[in-house]
């Protein structure tokens, strides 16, 4: 654990990419291979089940060191992190050991599922009185499955790759799909020969860059277009396709048997059985690209629908004739087993077209991508003007001479997406945030307008400079009205204008509504409380059609808000000072936070 703990502060030290690079190399020469399995493991975003909960950590904590809960909380508040309040307030340990990582995970923390409560409490405690400092804080993240260290995992995958002195796609074909962290694969991740393909495994998904606000300003005009012509050449250059709105996903049928993977790296073969029977024809040795999507015959459908496929265990004949899939390939990474990927865009394209040629009759569920017909820029705006009666997110702009890169890289794909929705909204109930935000307000609840009440609708984190931070942070501490926990009611009187990117019904939420991915777009210092939006505005916008009924877990879930999470779930008084009957929270806003889904697995690169 120690030299898993001395990676961690290096990492977590510097911002510079060299640095951090020579850390990892140093780590993996130095650590065991089942240690640094394990480190590899956590360092790309993996979470293991768990087994405790924030309450139990918490009430453990506090009788060890000797404080009331409520002193906890104010310590936690305080120091903004469970984890590292945890490890300052717990005494210092008796007992030392040399253990390394995969001993604390594998002997220590993923045995505690199966523990009764009781054995489960004496396993913590003894774990917390043999670690010290940084090695308990990172058992503490590691409990609470809160563990971040801001490492990319394309700079993990640089550090294996000059460890081992193997291409950098190598290792990231190796580290797709399913694999456990075990010396014997660590072994296999970084060892020179490259003959090891599995069957299943997929391709790193190539990810598009999107288009900035400052370049779809500049779209938006002629002056603009001509602007852009210049920067990214004639529009012939580029492959115009539309930005659907499913799961991007790859189709493998290699070893006579067919697999479809997500860009989050979940095996969803299973679900999609249609895909499956269909893609069986496809010749052996084939890769595809592309989106599931949801479709009424020719009629695209939002993807809540398709959240109806993925959330059921089983699919039923009814399931499936009631929410048809189909896969809209849109590039071919591998034909008769040959890695296509270094070939150009427009080669892989012909080649893709070629092979699914005449399928759309034999084959309705796999359908290859329309190539949008745009003679100049002025035309791909007027495509991009009709994305919302098409169903879709936007556009994607990819080069003709473009390889199939792994990740993002600036100038082969684009996604020049839909302009965003917006209303006004007064800022209801604010909570700290954690890590570098500790101390100050940086998550918060807004609410519009519903008769005489001011109801919650959205939960924003992000959007204002610092110096607004630093603002916004005072007023709520003048002008906290009541406290639940780490979350603070304030004074209705700040209005903001939100983004987002879609709405839709949903019984969930206090205000029925669910809000796709909001964000602060600016601080409307012009307009008072009086001035905001109606919650009979927002659904006029969902029964008008003009907001596409999206869902999207990640986003829905998470950033979209729970505002019943943070603001628990309360009616305010439009007045804004009074002080409304508050609802008690059904679990705390630390337990929420590490309970924040992960924006991987099935539903990561949704936005992409």
């Amino acid at each position: 654990m120690q030299q898993f703990a001395a990676l961690y502060q290096q990492l977590d030290s510097t911002t510079k990419t060299t640095e951090r690079l020579a850390a990892l190399v140093r780590y993996f020469r130095a650590a065991p291979p089942e240690d640094a399995a394990w480190c590899v493991w956590f360092l790309c975003g993996e979470r293991p089940r768990r087994a405790v909960s924030v309450g139990q950590l918490q009430e453990w904590c506090a009788g060890l060191a000797g404080i009331p809960e409520w002193l906890f909380e104010i310590s936690r508040e305080f120091v903004g992190d469970l984890a590292e309040t945890i490890a300052l307030l717990l005494p210092a340990p008796t007992v030392r050991t040399d253990q390394g990582l995969h001993y604390w995970v594998v002997e220590r923390l993923l045995p505690l599922g199966a523990k009764s409560p009781d054995e489960r409490r004496e396993a913590v405690l003894n774990a917390w009185n043999s670690l010290a400092g940084t090695e308990r804080f990172l058992f503490n993240k590691l409990l609470t499955g809160g563990f971040r260290v801001g490492v990319s995992r394309r700079l993990v995958i640089r550090g294996l790759a000059d460890f081992c002195g193997l291409p950098a796609d190598v290792i990231a074909h190796r580290l797709m799909g399913h694999w456990q962290p075990t010396a014997d694969f660590f072994r296999a991740l970084t060892a020179a020969d490259t003959g090891d393909a599995d069957v299943s495994r997929p391709y790193p998904f190539c990810l598009a860059h999107p288009l900035s606000e400052d370049d779809a300003a500049e779209l938006s005009g002629l002056s603009g277009l001509q602007h852009r012509h210049t920067r990214l050449g004639a529009a012939a250059d580029w492959i115009l396709e539309w930005k659907w709105d499913g799961i991007r996903a790859q189709v493998i049928r290699r070893g006579g048997r067919t697999f479809i993977w997500s860009r989050g790296e979940e095996l969803l073969t299973d679900r999609f059985p249609e895909l499956e029977r269909v893609c069986s024809g496809l010749p052996d040795g084939t890769v595809l690209d592309g989106e599931i999507t949801a479709w009424q015959g020719d009629r695209l459908l939002p993807f809540a629908e398709l959240q109806k496929r993925i959330h059921r265990r089983s699919v039923t004949p009814r399931l499936l004739a009631a929410v048809p899939v189909r896969f809209i390939v849109f590039d071919l990474l591998e034909q008769a087993g040959v890695d296509l990927r270094q070939e150009s865009g427009l080669v892989r394209r012909g080649r893709l077209e070629e092979l699914l040629r005449g399928c759309a009759g034999a084959w309705p569920q796999l359908q290859v991508a329309p190539r949008l017909s745009a003679g100049d820029w002025e035309a791909c705006l007027q495509l991009r003007q009709s994305c919302r009666e098409q169903r879709v997110e936007g556009l994607m702009l990819k080069h003709v001479d473009a390889v199939y890169e792994t990740g993002r890289v600036v100038g082969a794909w684009w996604k020049w997406k839909i302009e965003p929705f917006h209303c006004d909204a007064v800022l209801l109930y604010a909570q700290r945030g954690h890590g570098r935000r500790a101390g100050k307000y940086t998550e918060f609840t807004f609410g519009v307008r519903s008769g005489d009440t001011l109801v919650p609708f959205a939960k924003a984190y992000s959007g204002l400079t610092n110096a607004e931070i630093e603002e916004v942070d005072r007023f709520i501490r003048d002008n906290t009205l009541e406290r639940f926990g780490p979350v603070s009611s304030v004074r209705a009187e700040l209005v903001f204008e939100l983004a987002f990117e879609g709405l839709q019904l949903s019984p969930r939420h206090k205000s029925g509504i669910a809000v796709r991915f909001p964000r602060i777009s600016r601080w409307r210092r012009d307009k008072t409380v009086a001035d905001i939006d109606s919650l009979e505005t927002l659904r006029e916008l969902i029964r008008s059609r003009q907001v596409a009924d999206k869902a999207d877990v990640s986003g829905m879930e998470e950033a979209a808000g729970s505002a019943e999470d943070l603001s628990t779930g309360s009616v305010v008084p439009a007045a804004g000072p009074r002080r409304g009957r508050q609802r008690k929270q059904s679990k705390s806003a630390e337990q929420a936070a590490i309970e924040e889904p992960k924006l991987g697995g099935l539903f990561a690169g949704l936005d992409d």
